[in-house]
């Protein structure tokens, strides 16, 4: 591992406009790390790293490598790009244990986060470090929102969220488990009893249903509510799975670590949403992609399909007559979230869109003066990066807020 690092390490150019860079949505400046850890400084790579973007360890692993950095490494044009997640992975591994937090001088302000999840996550602990008093309000047991339950264990081993959770408990970080904003308690409770500004991360929750006939059949699941807790099913040896995105994909996988025996995919066009990685590990992993097949209804048997057919550019213009059961003993729907609206509903004056996702200004404030929100409840589903960008952007709007308004 350390060789293969050290190699890939040694194959950087060290562009002077490194285009590896411009293709992360946090700016890593992956030259620069790369020149550090060649130097024999890990630590002070570490340090940047995290300076740069708090889910580091978590983003070396389960980022669109292909979309972003070595997507855009100029070696790849022609050959092989330099692989920078193994390099990050290393780095930022080794240096969260090691790293040590800096003496902090309390500003003596509260910020309630809503929602542990990457942007949540990401906002407590860049308040936390610059001396507010931050609690973090998690629906669940455990902090991590979709890293934690969205994202299967053999691609993201959750050891990793109880380490972070130590670390953000040494920055001063309360996390208060099992305690749902919009329940018991509302944002209104919070404001009341002094937190200067709040932060949304409530993520997508609620799966989007395909509305046909069997929907609510005992063999037919959502696939963001199987990852949460797939040993909790019993899928059987077959299993259909309406959608061919990255959540189908993972669904897909762990299906078969789950006892599945055969796994088929389905897509309404010719082409899949999911990134060619995930459906090369679905693939490997036994995966079979059947393409222009619109649901029609689900049955105790399986899905019931239609034919899409498609003109030369992959648009459906029609529809076959017949109509194909495809056996199966689960049915799984993974046709993406949406966010949940008790937020909305329990809060007077916080506006969402027509698809309930919270509508914010360019600072990442919502209609509710001192209420920010980032990630995936603003933007829809989105990858971890995405909402780490967001949320150090809100982290500095909230700072600016509370530094001008209390």
């Amino acid at each position: 591992m350390a060789l293969h690092i050290i190699d890939e390490a040694n194959r950087c150019l060290n562009c002077k406009k490194p285009m590896c860079q411009q293709g992360c949505p946090v700016s890593t400046p992956i030259p620069h790390i790369i020149q550090l850890f060649k130097e024999n400084r890990m630590m002070e790579a570490g340090r940047e790293l995290f300076a740069n973007n708090p889910m580091s360890v978590i983003c070396a692993t389960v980022c669109n490598h292909e979309m972003q950095c070595a997507g855009n490494c100029v070696l790849g044009r022609k050959g092989t790009p330099v692989h920078f997640s193994s390099i990050e992975s290393y780095i930022s591994d080794a240096y969260l244990d090691r790293m040590t937090c800096p003496p902090i001088v309390k500003k003596n302000k509260r910020v309630a986060v809503i929602g542990s999840g990457p942007a949540g996550m990401t906002v407590a602990i860049v308040l936390g470090e610059q001396g507010y008093d931050v609690t973090v309000f998690e629906s669940r047991d455990k902090i991590g929102g979709v890293m934690q339950y969205g994202i299967p264990e053999f691609r993201l081993p959750k050891s990793v969220l109880t380490r972070y959770k130590k670390k953000m408990q040494e920055i001063g970080i309360v996390i208060r488990p099992n305690t749902t904003i919009g329940g018991a308690l509302k944002i209104g409770d919070l404001i009341r009893d002094g937190y200067a500004s709040v932060f949304v991360g409530t993520g997508v929750w609620r799966p989007k249903t395909v509305g046909v006939q069997g929907e609510s059949l005992g063999n037919v699941h959502f696939g963001i509510d199987y990852l949460a807790t797939p040993s909790a099913y019993n899928l059987g040896e077959t299993v259909a799975i309406i959608g061919m995105g990255n959540v189908a994909m993972d669904v897909a996988r762990t299906a078969f670590r789950h006892g599945a025996r055969r796994v088929m995919l389905f897509a309404r066009g010719k082409k899949a949403t999911a990134s060619s990685h995930e459906m090369s590990y679905a693939m490997l992993d036994g995966a079979e992609f059947m393409y222009a097949r619109e649901i029609e209804s689900i049955t105790p048997e399986g899905p019931v399909f239609k034919k899409s057919v498609l003109d030369e550019n992959g648009k459906i213009i029609g529809y076959e007559e017949d109509r194909e059961l495809v056996h199966a003993d689960s049915t799984i729907i993974c046709i993406s979230q949406g966010p949940k609206d008790k937020l909305i509903n329990t809060t007077h004056g916080l506006e969402g869109t027509d698809k309930g996702l919270l509508v914010v200004d360019e600072n990442c404030m919502t209609t509710i003066p001192g209420v920010f929100a980032a990630g995936d409840v603003v933007h829809g589903p989105k990858t971890v990066v995405h909402a780490v960008a967001e949320a150090k952007r809100a982290a500095k709007a909230m700072m600016e807020y509370m530094e001008r308004n209390n």
